[in-house]
């Protein structure tokens, strides 16, 4: 049974994946997830004209690493430039620099500067 399963899968074609991955990106996860939530599993042509549309720093960040792997499928010369889908886009969060300020009272307060990796996978 599980030869007949390699058998398969040797059979079907190889799709490849061209990704790109922008790390300690300036801006809070939160931020970018919207955006990344309006272009998975849409071609990549449609995600970056959806994009192109808001004037979000966030969706700025995204359309250049939308940007960044559709060249990368161009210099690995993809056969299928016009075809290619957003098939995974991560929002994780980064580190986060602590900075202390003075608060009322003689308190001092933390200030968060959150950072963020992005990747975007097209297949």
């Amino acid at each position: 049974m599980a030869h007949k399963k390699n058998e398969e899968a040797e059979k079907a074609p190889m799709e490849q994946a061209y990704r790109a991955i922008h790390k300690f990106a300036p801006i809070s996860a939160q931020k970018v997830r919207v955006f990344a939530d309006l272009i998975r599993g849409k071609y990549a042509d449609e995600a970056m004209t959806l994009l192109e549309c808001y004037p979000n720093r966030g969706a700025r960040m995204l359309e250049k690493v939308l940007k960044s792997a559709m060249h990368n499928a161009e210099d690995l010369r993809s056969q299928n430039l016009d075809e290619l889908k957003v098939a995974e886009v991560r929002i994780d969060g980064g580190p986060m620099q602590r900075r202390w300020r003075a608060g009322s009272r003689g308190v001092s307060v933390v200030i968060r500067r959150r950072t963020s990796h992005i990747s975007v996978v097209l297949k």
